[in-house]
């Protein structure tokens, strides 16, 4: 029973939150904001994150009232920051034609390409490897984070490296 203490602590912050206190968010927000980050990163460019970040946790806070199980919040969340992803790439392709072409950022060009790689697995493996890689979160801890077992955390981990590596070494990259 060691994980009630830290959901029941969740729990209360969640409701706390819902009427309006803007500590309470502040906290899940700080306890979160890790977790949205690899979700968004799994799906779209790194210059777009932080923007989206910020409108995944605004939405949240508007749409917090209404959320009806406390304990849903982390899932709740990974939902809004998933779909906000989805939305962000719909109002790409609404708008590409009166956007530049980008190109990778110097410096970043190798993580870019790293990310890219990582955008093109499959789902199961993409946020794993992100919460990894980029967060630098432990398998337990994703564990925790993602609602996932620590089996299908080494799963994931395990198997999308190894595709990721094999994409990389495909497109020319060791």
């Amino acid at each position: 029973m060691p994980f009630a203490p830290a959901a029941s602590a969740e729990e209360e912050l969640v409701r706390s939150a819902s009427q309006g206190d803007r500590a309470a968010f502040e906290e899940l927000y700080n306890r979160n904001a890790r977790l949205v980050r690899a979700v968004l990163l799994a799906r779209v460019a790194i210059d777009h994150v932080e923007d989206l970040m910020q409108d995944v946790f605004i939405q949240a806070y508007r749409q917090l009232p209404r959320l009806r199980t406390p304990a849903a919040f982390r899932g709740w969340l990974m939902s809004i920051a998933r779909n906000r992803a989805a939305e962000h790439h719909r109002e790409s392709r609404r708008n590409l034609a009166l956007a530049p072409t980008r190109q990778p950022v110097t410096g970043h060009e190798e993580a870019v390409i790293i990310l890219d790689a990582i955008r093109k697995l499959p789902e199961a493996y993409r946020e794993t490897l992100i919460l990894r890689l980029v967060e630098g979160m432990t398998g337990p801890e994703i564990a925790d984070r993602a609602n996932l077992t620590p089996d299908s955390v080494r799963v994931n981990l395990s198997r999308g490296m190894k595709l990721l590596r094999e994409k990389l070494t495909l497109g020319g990259r060791k």
